[in-house]
């Protein structure tokens, strides 16, 4: 009889035997899953034949169909309160082979499912991150966030909830400056004044909330630059591809000569769009752009002046 010794020995031996030919010494296996072999593909030897096989054994030729076979959940979700880990009683009051509950059975399970949903939200900061999560997910919706800032928001939240900077503070507050935050180091930015229109939260006190959290949690934010506008702003105007790609050219030239220290990019992004919309001959208002940009027209004008007096335009 073997023990447990020598099956290790054997199991180790036989892992061993896959990586290189017995035969010949050569390091090159292919793995033949119709078959379920392990090849030498030097000199052709069946090296083992006892590959395991882990898919399914169920076929499916649809999303649904693959949701409504598969035995396993969903994966981790960190834009949940629980990142999606814990256990949920459907409300489908039927069992396993699809019959429906007795009456006793479906008081049962209501009685389940109330006290599992108790269970999941049980302490102060679940209640905390339940109400953040579903404030988070409504302000990237309006805003157009994609998935990866929206985890990176929910991340900074979580660490700011880990070092007490929730407590006295409004949540939807802190919420946004998250989503502000992971905006700016994803390189997906939007204007404190575009948080602040979608949010019940005053320009003022978000930025306060904003600084707070990068002092607190050592947050590296990038700089923001004209470029990263360029593309949305000429989007909402409707302008075309041209027009945005010399408005990037346009900006770049006034970056090599010094013009953008100090200045606003979302400004700087406007002004460009203005003058490489007049000449490729896509002219949009001021006040359009201003609008597009949440800038003043006055700010238009004046990066607009800038611009053409201190670049030339013929080295586009």
């Amino acid at each position: 009889m073997m023990n447990n010794f020598d099956s290790k020995d054997n199991l180790d031996r036989l892992e061993n035997e896959k990586n290189y030919c017995s035969d010949c010494g050569g390091k090159t296996i292919v793995k033949d899953y119709q078959r379920g072999d392990y090849i030498c593909a030097e000199c052709g030897m069946i090296i083992s034949d006892q590959i395991i096989d882990d898919s399914p054994e169920w076929r499916s030729y649809n999303a649904v169909d693959n949701a409504k076979k598969s035995r396993i959940g969903s994966p981790m979700n960190i834009n949940l309160h629980d990142k999606g880990l814990s256990t949920k009683i459907g409300n489908e009051n039927i069992d396993g082979q699809g019959n429906k509950l007795s009456p006793t059975q479906k008081s049962q399970f209501y009685r389940l499912r109330k006290w599992n949903a108790r269970a999941r939200i049980s302490s102060s900061q679940d209640r905390n991150l339940v109400q953040a999560m579903n404030e988070l997910d409504r302000i990237g919706s309006q805003l157009g966030l994609p998935k990866g800032v929206k985890e990176t928001a929910s991340v900074i939240y979580r660490n700011a909830i880990r070092n007490n900077l929730i407590r006295g503070r409004s949540i939807e507050a802190m919420v946004v400056a998250s989503a502000y935050a992971a905006a700016r180091q994803r390189r997906v930015p939007r204007t404190l004044d575009e948080m602040a229109k979608h949010s019940r939260i005053s320009k003022k006190e978000l930025g306060r909330c904003y600084r707070l959290l990068l002092v607190e949690l050592k947050l590296k934010i990038p700089l923001a630059s004209p470029t990263d506008y360029i593309s949305r702003f000429s989007a909402d105007l409707k302008l075309t591809g041209t027009t945005a790609r010399k408005a990037i050219d346009l900006v770049n030239l006034a970056k090599r000569k010094g013009i953008t220290t100090g200045k606003d990019p979302t400004g700087l992004a406007a002004a460009a769009l203005y003058i490489a919309g007049m000449g490729e001959g896509e002219r949009r208002t001021q006040r359009e752009i201003a609008e597009a940009a949440t800038v003043t027209e006055v700010t238009v004008r004046n990066r607009y002046k800038e611009l053409t007096t201190k670049l030339d335009l013929n080295e586009l």
